[in-house]
């Protein structure tokens, strides 16, 4: 079972910037092998997608983060991030990030991290 712990979250004002980070304990799988991902839920909101990274290192984003937020992995750390930059308010929510093996978007998510909290003021 991969394990995963994220954190790096907290408060902020309007406009500035965080840093996630998901350190990821594979199983059965190298890392660079996992489509990892990061997801979020604000009370009273069902859970979206905020941004996927492939095996391969490719990316995809949530229309609503492109061009503010930049999912990353270090091979070496095995370590995934979430660079968030430009946050606004609704940016608010836990954020959790995920990973299950072989290429993104799996069927259904294998592990999942236990969330941080980000917490964007205006």
């Amino acid at each position: 079972q991969v394990m995963l712990v994220e954190s790096g979250g907290g408060s902020v004002q309007a406009g500035g910037s965080l840093r996630l980070s998901c350190a990821v304990s594979p199983s059965g799988y190298k890392f660079r092998d996992y489509c990892l991902g990061w997801f979020r839920q604000a009370p009273g909101k069902e859970r979206e997608g905020v941004a996927n990274i492939d095996s391969d290192g490719s990316t995809t984003y949530a229309d609503s983060v492109k061009g503010r937020f930049t999912i990353s992995r270090d091979l070496a750390k095995k370590t995934l991030y979430l660079q968030m930059s430009s946050l606004k308010p609704e940016d608010t929510a836990m954020y959790y990030c995920a990973a299950d093996e072989g290429w993104c978007p799996p069927a259904t998510w294998g592990a999942w991290g236990q969330g941080t909290q980000v917490t964007v003021s205006s």
